[in-house]
């Protein structure tokens, strides 16, 4: 296949490439993402968009393992990938969402796509449907159109393997369009996205079984039982052959972080084996528990990499003062795995440094979740795994959700903090609740001198880094949770 690479731009790739960042936010509605009275329409639409592009033949002919989920499909892509790239495999990994640049959704072979590329093949796809639009067929939104431009450039560049990550739901994503991947999985189903999916775990399963294709083995998790119920009923009316797997041993390493990270490991173990044996490359002992993983799943489940996934990072100006833990964590269950991961590093941090310590908890939710759902949660787990926040610090976004590419500017300050506002009264609520009930009320005031709010994630992190030049003998543990977002805005900030 040949492609006639078109530059939008004269000038460094630079320049480029930030024509082209803006050219791609164009195409995000703010309303589209939340809206679900047209999904149906603008799902059908894709089939006339890989019309356009020239795709509907290689994207028939493509080797797919497609994963959905609520929480873990990335982990679970991510560590697929990393399995099937050992075996020799040139691989196509799409994930979402990005934390500092959009080019981190497409990796080839492990790494990200370079600039160059993205360039060529954006314009290339942008022009072809630019020309098509009209009043009936408008232009893509924003992640249908970066699920199209990854189904070009793994078609052009040729991959063995696709590793499709789905982007919300499953049966109206923009990757189902496909129709015959070789195998499905769908990872840990839980409460989130409900005013698209669905207020019941009944209804959120059906949506994420919409991702099974007739014929086409699948494979999941342990799930509740509500759950559970749905996907088995869903496989059956298509005959898809589904089976539950467990979580790896927790003797193997894994490159990834946290103990469900194991449960993650297991489901992608399955599917690469299913992969592998469904293209001929039969690994008879993989399941084996006798004989244990080959070497080459060990080494591939090992040396899995995710930003934004239980990172641990020192800070560049203050690295013996502050360290981050970052943690995208972002549903209840997620949340709850967070903090025994947290308090796990904690622990065993107090064991290798004589430092005296203290936990600092530096968080923010988008308006779509619902707090009372999230910090109750990761403050009791982490309260019963020994570790109390000192502090707790509630900051905006930096990054909206039209900034795609790592040069978005940081912004300072924001027309409302009502929102963080909110969180620290939720929070400061929490905290004197367990106060009261352990009869040790501070006539201070928990409250006030444990939490505070800033207009701004430069501002708090300078708060921090003030603090730690007056205590030096304190290294401050700042966990950062709450949103994919804010771990990208800190980790964009912090590398500047």
């Amino acid at each position: 296949m040949f492609i006639i690479y078109v530059k939008e731009d004269e000038g460094d790739l630079s320049a480029r490439y930030q024509n082209t960042l803006d050219a791609l936010s164009s195409l995000i509605t703010k309303r589209g993402r939340f809206a679900s009275n047209n999904q149906s329409h603008r799902f059908r639409l894709l089939f006339h968009y890989l019309k356009v592009l020239e795709l509907e033949d290689a994207v028939s002919q493509m080797k797919i393992i497609h994963v959905a989920g609520t929480k873990g499909k990335g982990s679970t892509c991510t560590f697929a990938e990393s399995i099937l790239r050992c075996y020799g495999l040139r691989t196509g990994l799409f994930t979402s969402p990005h934390l500092i640049d959009v080019r981190e959704r497409f990796r080839l072979n492990g790494i990200e796509i370079s600039q160059e590329k993205f360039v060529d093949y954006f314009w290339c796809c942008f022009h072809k449907l630019k020309e098509k639009t009209s009043n009936e067929v408008p232009m893509p939104t924003y992640f249908c159109f970066l699920a199209l431009l990854a189904f070009k450039i793994f078609a052009t560049e040729q991959v063995d393997v696709v590793i499709l990550e789905v982007g919300l739901g499953g049966r109206f994503d923009a990757t189902n369009v496909i129709q015959k991947p070789v195998v499905c999985g769908i990872s840990s189903l839980g409460y989130d996205h409900m005013e698209i999916l669905g207020y019941t775990l009944a209804e959120i399963a059906a949506e994420k079984a919409g991702i099974f294709k007739s014929g086409v083995p699948a494979f999941t998790v342990p799930q509740p039982d509500e759950a559970m119920r749905v996907l088995n009923e869903r496989a059956l009316t298509l005959e898809v052959n589904l089976q539950v797997v467990e979580p790896l041993d927790s003797s193997e390493r894994l490159g990834l972080q946290g103990e469900h990270q194991y449960l993650n490991a297991g489901l992608a173990v399955a599917l690469c084996f299913t992969f592998l044996k469904e293209i001929g490359i039969e690994e008879k002992n993989c399941l084996n528990q006798t004989n244990g993983l080959p070497a080459k799943f060990i080494s591939g489940l090992s040396n899995a990499y995710l930003m934004g996934r239980a990172m641990v990072v020192p800070d560049l100006e203050l690295p013996e003062e502050i360290v981050y833990y970052l943690d995208g964590a972002h549903s209840p269950e997620s949340m709850e795995a967070c903090a025994i991961w947290f308090s796990k590093q904690i622990k065993q941090n107090q064991e290798r440094n004589q430092k005296r310590s203290e936990q600092i908890l530096l968080f923010n939710c988008m308006s779509v979740r619902d707090p009372s759902l999230l910090l109750p949660r990761l403050r009791s787990k982490c309260i019963d795994q020994g570790v109390d926040f000192k502090r707790a610090i509630f900051v905006p976004n930096v990054s909206v959700y039209n900034q795609v590419g790592s040069s978005s500017e940081v912004a300072t300050r924001v027309e409302s903090m009502s929102w963080q506002f909110g969180l620290q009264r939720l929070w400061e609520s929490l905290a004197r609740g367990e106060a009261k009930s352990n009869a040790r009320c501070d006539s201070k005031g928990n409250g006030e001198d444990k939490s505070f709010v800033f207009s701004s994630l430069p501002l708090a992190v300078e708060w921090l880094r003030d603090n730690a030049r007056q205590s030096k003998q304190v290294r401050f543990q700042v966990l950062v949770t709450g949103s994919l977002h804010l771990v990208g805005d800190l980790l964009r900030l912090i590398k500047k």
